[in-house]
């Protein structure tokens, strides 16, 4: 079994397509943990060193398959163009908020940039780059937003602690006050 184990870890990813965390893979493959780590790190190891067409990438804890972006041209030749969007300032803006404030409400997004932010928080969620994650106990129960696992894929980041560190009063200082506040 054990020699088997990246075999299946390789075609369970491959057939979920979205991230599976190791926990979870230790469950289907009924190995243990340790097991699945090492295979996992193989795995990992393998693709690179024969530059395979895809690589598997952590994020949060889990793994994914994924295409080697030196490939993604090809890919893009038989699959068709994924029609790349890039993000406004604001959306942007209100996604930075949310990544080194989360849990974090829309009314804290709004009051850190001092505008609304009803349509950035709307199409960062229909991105799946954040998403709700409860409700604050406070009046109203106003929605918690977080970063999902998109986010951290989109980025290159294995997990929120890979986050650049954010010096608040080094960027206030850069800044252009005609610039602070930017309408979406």
């Amino acid at each position: 079994m054990k020699q088997q184990l990246p075999g299946i870890i390789e075609s369970v990813l491959f057939a979920a397509g979205d991230a599976v965390d190791m926990q979870r893979l230790a469950e289907i493959a009924q190995a243990d943990l340790d097991s699945v780590k090492e295979a996992v790190a193989f795995l990992i190891s393998d693709y690179a060193a024969n530059k395979r067409g895809f690589s598997l990438i952590e994020i949060d804890g889990a793994y994914q398959i994924c295409t080697r972006p030196e490939y993604y041209p090809y890919v893009q030749a038989i699959a068709g163009a994924r029609r790349q969007q890039g993000l406004s300032e604001a959306a942007l803006e209100v996604l930075s908020i949310i990544a080194y404030n989360q849990p974090v409400t829309k009314n804290t997004v709004e009051h850190v940039r001092g505008v609304n932010s009803d349509w950035a928080v709307t199409k960062l969620a229909e991105r799946g780059l954040v998403e709700e994650k409860g409700r604050l106990d406070a009046p109203g129960k106003p929605i918690l937003y977080v970063t999902t696992q998109e986010f951290l894929r989109c980025f290159g980041l294995i997990s929120l602690n890979d986050l650049p560190d954010f010096d608040a009063d080094v960027v206030l200082e850069q800044q252009d006050p005609a610039q602070m506040q930017i309408d979406i």
